[in-house]
């Protein structure tokens, strides 16, 4: 388990910095999505800072020329994975995902020589599931849940 909680954290912290993982990138216009109606509050969008269980947490904002992209701020790290390699990342952008339909987000991470296929979905306003995979077959999924 905390080889693969490592190797997703590895792979997830510095994601999307380097390169899409995926090229087949689809255009999402943030237009087609519903508006809320009168007297309805919109749905929280993917910005903010969200924890996992373990106390690890990252801030996301949208950015990109589209500005639908989803950038990925590690703000702490916490547990097994606190390595001194991997707090060599906090405090910096890991992840640039592109946006790849309603709240799906799909990216490439990278740090410390090792990499992982990760997709960024949010499943509620207030839960980010980021499923992250390595060598397509080791995958794990980690929930993180707004705090700010």
């Amino acid at each position: 388990m905390h080889l693969l909680k490592t190797t997703f954290l590895v792979g997830s912290l510095i994601a999307a910095v380097s390169m899409p993982a995926f090229a087949q990138e689809q255009a999402v216009d943030p237009a087609a999505e519903p508006a809320a109606t009168e007297g309805e509050a919109a749905a929280p969008g993917p910005e903010g800072t969200f924890m996992d269980e373990y106390g690890t947490s990252f801030t996301f904002s949208l950015c990109g020329e589209a500005g639908t992209d989803l950038c990925g701020l590690l703000v702490t790290l916490e547990g097994e994975s606190a390595t001194e390699e991997n707090l060599a990342y906090v405090g910096t952008q890991v992840m640039q995902a592109p946006q790849v339909g309603p709240n799906q987000w799909q990216g490439s991470l990278e740090a410390g020589g090792i990499s992982a296929q990760a997709t960024i979905t949010q499943t509620g306003p207030d839960t980010i599931e980021i499923e992250g995979c390595r060598a397509a077959i080791l995958c794990q999924t980690l929930a993180y849940h707004r705090v700010q």
